[in-house]
Parts: structure tokens; sequence; C-alpha cells
């Protein structure tokens, strides 16, 4: 049985805050709290929060059968959008059914959901591919006035919700990109939207190669329609997966993997600083997070069975749920198991500041 671990989760207050505030703690201490949300015979993604009208906290995930394509394929091939909802952010998380299902064919194998609540509505955003092919993946924006899974496509987006495509000018940062737009996080940022998404583009001084990286599509309004803009949001030499953005304090932030491993081993994460929110320099990026064996223990996973990664299981798709304003509840997912006839599953953990 994994055993709750504390670990400190160093980050200056310079980093997540205002200066200008005395009463923001120095530090902040990251819990590991347990799975979040699992689904026997499934594999359970990223999975995404939101506090309900109705005071309970619900979950977004992307999730798959785990037998149906053993090499975990199912995420582009298979994948659909579970609905989790809990009476506290630390669950236990209840399976509510389906929330966006697969279409195969051009609206195929919904995944990497990410849900906010902006403006009096919720807004799920999401990635789908069309039959099977990763180049063809783009973002859907549903909107909804409840969580009763009534969405309908964004106002500003293509009839079926799609809001974002690989860009057709060729003066912008991903036109060349090899696997379309996808992995979005959106926030309201200074009277705009801004819709976070990565492209994997090729490198400027190796065009033969590719590096992941991410920029920023914005709007006047909620529903758009979204421009991207031309410039990345992140430097080449930091590749960046899974980005999660939020606002605080006249800054943005990200978190996400750190896909190049560049402030430790890949199992662990990022946390990005902006002012403006089109630009995220890497001398103001921190490490975020460890592994899922630094807050367990090598031993809580001894057993595990491993789907995706290695056994220290990598910690990937980081989303947020604050409460009064602050970061309160980090969700974060792994491609190890080791409960038995479960797949891959989202674990949660709580930040504590001291």
């Amino acid at each position: 049985m994994i055993q709750q671990f504390k670990t400190i989760f160093w980050l200056s207050a310079l980093l997540l805050f205002s200066s200008a505030c005395d009463n923001v703690p120095q530090k902040m201490t990251l819990e590991y709290v347990g799975i979040a949300a699992e689904h026997e015979g499934m594999h359970v993604w990223g999975s995404s929060p939101v506090i309900g009208k109705d005071g309970k906290v619900h979950l977004y995930a992307a999730q798959w059968s785990k037998d149906k394509r053993p090499n975990f394929s199912g995420w582009y091939k298979d994948c659909e959008i579970g609905h989790y909802v809990s009476d506290s952010p630390e669950g236990p998380f209840e399976y509510l059914g389906v929330a966006v299902a697969d279409q195969d064919s051009l609206f195929n194998s919904p995944h990497n959901p990410t849900v906010n609540y902006i403006d009096d509505k919720y807004v799920l955003c999401f990635i789908v591919n069309e039959n099977d092919e990763l180049k063809t993946q783009r973002i859907v924006m549903y909107v909804a006035d409840d969580l009763n899974d009534n969405w309908r496509p964004a106002a500003g987006a293509e009839a079926d919700g799609t809001v974002l495509r690989r860009p057709q000018d060729s003066t912008l940062w991903n036109y060349q990109a090899k696997l379309g737009v996808s992995n979005p996080s959106l926030i309201k940022f200074k009277d705009q939207y801004l819709l976070y998404h990565k492209s994997v583009v090729p490198r400027k001084d190796d065009p033969k190669r590719y590096v992941y990286s991410y920029g920023v599509a914005v709007s006047d309004k909620l529903e758009g329609p979204y421009e991207i803009q031309a410039p990345k949001v992140t430097s080449q030499n930091m590749p960046i997966e899974d980005a999660y953005a939020f606002a605080m304090n006249d800054s943005v932030y990200m978190l996400s993997r750190d896909f190049g491993a560049r402030l430790g081993n890949a199992g662990g994460g990022l946390l990005w600083r902006s002012e403006d929110g089109l630009y995220f320099p890497e001398n103001d990026t921190k490490r975020a997070y460890e592994s899922l064996e630094h807050y367990v223990g090598k031993e809580a996973l001894a057993e595990a069975k491993v789907y995706r990664g290695k056994k220290m299981g990598k910690l990937e798709r980081a989303q947020v749920l604050s409460v009064d304003g602050l970061p309160a509840y980090l969700y974060l997912a792994t491609g190890i198991q080791v409960k038995e006839g479960y797949g891959s599953s989202s674990h949660v953990f709580k930040i504590n500041f001291e």
C-alpha cells in the first residue's frame, strides 16, 4: 500500500508570487495524498479538476482500454474523456460516465482534457485527431453552464468545436509542425484569453531535427476565435511538454514535464514564469517536482506494473486546482500501477504553504 509521504517543495516567493505581498509564505510543501482517478480495465491519464457549483470537485480525465492496445497507443486511437466527482479534492472520486466519446474517423480519440471555470462558464479543451493520424491533431473547445456534460462547441470555433489547427500562415512559429497542435491550457490574463498549445517543430539550427515547443493563441473573447501569435513562448534549448498555465499576481506560470531533463531527470517537472504570458525565459525556470518514487519510496513501487516509462513513475500532465486564488492541489498522471486489473492512473498531491 502506498503511504502518504511529504517532501519539501522549495519554490522562491519571487517565482510564485509578487514580492510586494508581505504575507506570502516563503516556501511550500508537496504532500502525496494518493490515487485520484482510476478505472478497472482502463488506463486513466491526466485528470483536470474544477470545483462545480454543487461544491464538489469534478475531474475530467483521458481513459481507454488497457488491453485493447497493449503498447499504450490507445491514447490516440481509442481514447475518451471520463467524468469523476468527489466531495473532496483528495477523493475518493466516483466515476460518473463518459463526458466526450470517441467518434473515430474525423473526431477521433478525444484526449488530454483541461477544464476551467471562466466568466461564469465551464470550458473544456482537449485534442482529437483524424483516423489515428498524429499529424492531424487539433484542439477542441467546449463550453457549458453546468457540469452535467451538456457541452456545446464554443461560439467562435468550427461547428464541431475545433478552435485551433496547425496554421497555414508561413510566418507563424508552428507552420511546419509535424504533429499538428495539441495539449491545450487556457487562462484569462489582463482581459485577454490565452490558449497555450504544443507543437513539434524543426530546430532553427538543424531543420532535420525537431523540438517540442509551446506557443500561445490569443482572443478578446472566451469562446474565440483565437489567433496564434507569431513567436514561440519557450526556447528550443529547453524542450517542453504537458504544460499547464495559471495566472497569479500579474504573472503567468506554467507547470510542465522536464521533457529534456534539463534540471533533473525526465521523471519530474518544471515551473516557468512570464511577466506578460507571451514568453517564458529559461533562466527564470525552476525544478518543480520529481518522479512518483521520490514521494512514496522505492519499496512502495517494487511490484508496480510498468505501462509507460520506468518503474520510478514518471509524472506527467500536471493540472492544478486553485482554492481562494492559490494553488491547493496538484494532479499528475503516471504510467505505472500497483493495483491488479487497473492501468495507469492519476495521482493527487496537496500543496501546503509554510
